[in-house]
């Protein structure tokens, strides 16, 4: 149930038929490669501070109705034994009951606080010096060189063919909030190299994660017979895609696995959600006419 007028127009939002960029505000998602780079240099990342059922990059999550600015994020990390990862909202400041909600300076603030009580807290910003929300006291920043971008939410369907993003590559930067940090205080590191150590990372939790799936299999691998099905654990993107696509449910184990595999190259290829669902629907159709 909807608490304040900040959740209520983002569910009003995610519910259009059709959406333009200027209304995606905070709703825009940090890419799986950059993400896992960042997890791989600070982590391991195990609460999203800033996030919500479909774009949550971590296995425990604050929402907004959950209102991060009120939560204990330190006692919550010292359950889960992790870091926090945040792709904080830009937004203006709002309030409910004068309790913030949003709000650069709000969030840095609470960060400042929760660093004092202990846990590690890594966000990754635009690297926007002047602002003045700018967190001078974070205890490390790495400057990301080459500009980054951030993805569509899942819920995205472009009004028109306008709406495509062009501009959203800004320069970034990682801020690491940890009293306990005795490292330097300021480093570099270019998105490239970021985003190789993020793919790097995705294949170590794909291959743990398919040998942890064989492992809990009662049956001998008889069914390894067949070279069309390939078992592995497709990310969470992936999955979202897939669901969004007409006709998968008809399609044998083999060609689902093979559409995903499709829809797992284009999504690392940074293509577009739509694109996306456009090619993958191409697919279904090609795939159904050969069943045919």
């Amino acid at each position: 149930m909807m608490t304040n007028k900040y959740c209520q127009a983002l569910a009003a939002l995610r519910c259009k038929p059709a959406h333009e960029l200027k209304e995606v505000g905070d709703q825009w998602r940090t890419p799986d490669l950059l993400f896992w780079g960042i997890n791989a240099l600070f982590g391991p990342l195990v609460l999203d501070l800033f996030a919500d059922d479909d774009n949550a990059k971590c296995p425990a999550w604050y929402t907004a109705e959950d209102n991060a600015l009120t939560q204990n994020w330190s006692e919550r990390l010292a359950e889960l034994g992790g870091a926090a990862f945040a792709n904080p909202p830009y937004s203006r400041s709002q309030y409910h009951d004068k309790q913030a909600i949003t709000g650069m300076t709000h969030i840095m603030n609470h960060t400042m606080d929760m660093r004092e009580r202990g846990g590690r807290y890594i966000y990754l910003v635009k690297s926007a010096t002047s602002e003045t929300w700018w967190p001078e006291d974070a205890d490390h920043i790495m400057f990301i060189r080459g500009r980054i971008g951030f993805d569509l939410p899942v819920w995205f369907v472009p009004a028109d063919e306008k709406q495509k993003p062009t501009s959203a590559f800004f320069a970034g930067a990682i801020a690491v909030f940890d009293k306990s940090w005795r490292g330097e205080r300021f480093s570099y590191i270019s998105r490239t190299d970021l985003e190789e150590k993020g793919k790097a990372f995705m294949s170590l939790v794909t291959f743990a994660a398919c040998k942890a799936q064989l492992a809990e299999t009662v049956q001998p691998p008889a069914p390894l017979t067949s070279p069309e099905v390939e078992s592995r654990i497709w990310p969470l993107e992936v999955g979202l895609v897939f669901n969004q696509v007409e006709g998968v449910d008809v399609l044998s184990e083999a060609q689902q696995n093979k559409l995903k595999a499709n829809i797992n190259q284009l999504w690392l290829e940074r293509t577009a959600t739509s694109e996306i669902i456009t090619v993958a629907s191409e697919l279904v159709r090609n795939m159904r006419g050969e069943a045919a």
